[in-house]
């Protein structure tokens, strides 16, 4: 009310979403609409966002006669397929939303914003889901406003983020369409990047990898939404690491602090998620005799149980306070604060002489945690595959730099199938944890299931241990690629 021009405008607004009856706008990443204002009617098509822009839903509208839609107004061959070849009768109504609008005009300081705020039904067929969300347009200005104004709403009354538009909830709704975990994109690195366009093009990548996973998540419909929220996390924690030494912005420290937070929320999800679809899995495969029924369910209730506690933290304001400190981080380039000239200096340097001296670092400091490894036990295992993540991410978010060296995926390559074999072992102690828990349940057909996973696994880690020595002589052996 504050920066408000007026009232603002009231609006009753009847929208009819269409589609071929096979889906083909869906499945291209795009939705058709006819909506009502009044007497007019206004067709947008909405094509999916960029690579880029997460949040920015491209479009094209036009006015047209009636509720219907009419092709004929939109630059179909702009737009290309699959719109060239779909007609005006090949198109069906798959689900309509009926929403009371209150928009309002705010000129902040330097910025104008547009707010929106909906409330109204989503209805497909005898379905329907009420809709009740904030909607913020940046019209000038940085993109920093936004998540400025989002995080003084949180301070107003318990929001939640959300960016699912409302073409994808009615699909969901309409034909239980779940959305499924995105794994991270290409960060659009290049040699010519200075360091400072470096650290936006990181974060923004582990901030858009951790919004398309966190719908994901809280729903518990596909155990890949915590893993990939979990690497996000790992990945944003890496680059904190990567660059504090040489930029020591406060920033980091805040934001690792934060993510590691979250990662240890989604951590026994995470580990339930393992030991019902993977260990138990397996098992029933190697050994078809055993009865695993009893083991299987109570998994089955720790898992629900985990997820129960997971999704109280993703519904916190805490969790949509933190997504918007990231973006906001990204925005106003938040580590740039609070440091001094040397520091700002490397921020405008290319990128590849700092590259090569945080790989050159990070190897040596994976090659000393890995000395005497057959000595190692699983706690200092554990260490190593932590320096080993960093180490891979630090060397996948460079490969752009290094394109024109040949063993840089060889290398990368390497490094994962060791890490990964690292996870297994990792895996096989937390099964021991998770076992215990279990095993305070009384009952024979459930401890003879105990016993025979504990067997099984006592095998794999025979066998985890070979491959193990194998794949560090192998790393080991692999020269460092940015040296070259």
């Amino acid at each position: 009310m504050q920066h408000a021009r007026n009232r603002g405008a009231f609006h009753r607004l009847e929208t009819v979403y269409y589609d071929t009856p096979e889906r083909l706008l869906f499945q291209h990443g795009m939705s058709l609409r006819v909506r009502r204002s009044g007497k007019h009617f206004i067709q947008t098509l909405k094509l999916s966002p960029n690579g880029a822009q997460l949040l920015m839903r491209r479009q094209s509208e036009a006015p047209v006669a009636g509720v219907g839609p009419d092709l004929a107004q939109l630059p179909i061959d702009e737009i290309g397929d699959p719109m060239t070849m779909v007609t005006n009768d090949a198109l069906v109504p798959v689900f309509a939303t009926k929403v009371h609008r209150h928009a309002r005009q705010l000129d902040l300081p330097g910025a104008s914003v547009e707010i929106v705020f909906d409330e109204g039904t989503i209805e497909a067929g005898a379905r329907q889901e009420a809709m009740s969300e904030i909607e913020l347009e940046l019209k000038s200005s940085n993109a920093g406003v936004l998540f400025d104004l989002g995080t003084q709403l949180l301070d107003a009354t318990p929001l939640k983020v959300g960016t699912r538009s409302k073409a994808e909830r009615g699909y969901a709704l309409a034909f239980d369409v779940v959305q499924p975990a995105a794994k991270a994109e290409l960060s659009g690195m290049t040699a010519e990047r200075v360091t400072d366009d470096v650290i936006a093009l990181l974060v923004r990548s582990c901030w858009r990898h951790l919004l398309k996973n966190h719908v994901v998540a809280e729903a518990g419909s596909d155990p890949e939404g915590v893993h990939q929220m979990r690497v996000a996390l790992r990945r944003l924690r890496t680059i904190c690491a990567l660059f504090r030494r040489d930029i020591p912005s406060p920033a980091y420290q805040v934001l690792n602090s934060e993510a590691r937070w979250l990662m240890q929320q989604l951590g026994p999800a995470r580990e339930w998620d393992v030991f019902a679809k993977t260990t138990i899995a397996r098992l029933a495969v190697a050994a078809p005799d055993v009865e695993l029924g009893g083991l299987r369910e109570a998994v089955e209730r720790r898992r629900k149980s985990s997820y129960g506690t997971l999704q109280t933290v993703l519904a916190d304001p805490w969790c949509s306070r933190f997504l918007l400190s990231l973006g906001r981080l990204v925005e106003r380039r938040g580590w740039r604060n609070e440091i001094d000239s040397e520091a700002l200096a490397v921020l405008s340097q290319p990128m590849q002489a700092l590259a090569d001296r945080i790989l050159t670092r990070l190897h040596r400091k994976a090659l000393k945690r890995g000395a005497h490894f057959r000595q190692l036990n699983i706690g200092a295992q554990h260490n190593l595959r932590i320096d080993l993540k960093k180490l891979r991410y630090a060397a996948e978010f460079s490969l752009p730099i290094y394109a024109t060296h040949a063993p840089a995926k060889r290398y990368v390559r390497r490094l994962a199938k060791l890490q990964a074999v690292l996870g297994h072992a990792r895996d096989i102690a937390s099964t021991r944890v998770l076992l215990d828990t279990i095993q305070q349940e009384d009952q024979p057909a459930l401890s003879l299931a105990i016993g025979a996973v504990a067997g099984w696994q006592a095998r794999d880690q025979i066998a985890v241990a070979k491959t193990l020595r194998r794949r560090w002589r192998r790393f080991k052996a692999t020269s460092a690629f940015w040296s070259r």
